[in-house]
């Protein structure tokens, strides 16, 4: 779905792309795309010479659950001394936190076409476990326990 997108990039950047194709949910639930995004990624950074490529200028870069994924592959990456650095990561409207689906970013575009939040929703439960039935629940918020939303409300609080 990428391909065109990546070649666009690749031709007007004059840089070389790396697209992975990575396993999908619900199929193939977590942590499956996220190693194989890991895997291609440091294959990609131990053959750097093979494929003519500037260690310096390696960016990863990911949108939607892609984003997700090139964000967490780059936390993995960062204390990796025995590769490349990465020199940026971009992330493209990633899915990033599915801890609370009504903080005002999910309420104000909740109706916004193409990712409704409840679309949101059901697909990170995809992604996690293949199984959407606790759904109303997740979209509630009562899937976190008050203690986890305590601890972490410093990053995560509607205000």
């Amino acid at each position: 779905s990428h391909e065109k997108i990546c070649r666009y990039i690749a031709r007007e950047s004059e840089l070389v792309v790396v697209s992975v194709g990575y396993r999908l949910a619900p199929e193939h639930k977590y942590p499956a795309a996220y190693e194989d995004c890991l895997n291609a990624t440091i294959h990609f950074m131990k053959n750097i010479e093979h494929y003519g490529v500037d260690p310096a200028r390696i960016i990863i870069c990911g949108d939607s659950a892609g984003g997700n994924l090139a964000a967490a592959v780059s936390q993995t990456l960062a204390g990796r001394s025995d590769l490349p650095r990465l020199r940026a990561q971009i992330l493209i409207y990633p899915g990033l936190q599915a801890l609370d689906f009504n903080l005002p970013s999910y309420q104000q575009n909740r109706g916004v076409p193409l990712l409704f939040r409840e679309r949101a929703a059901f697909f990170a439960l995809q992604y996690l476990n293949g199984d959407a039935s606790n759904l109303e629940e997740v979209l509630e918020g009562s899937h976190i326990p008050p203690d986890m939303r305590l601890k972490y409300r410093k990053w995560v609080s509607p205000g």
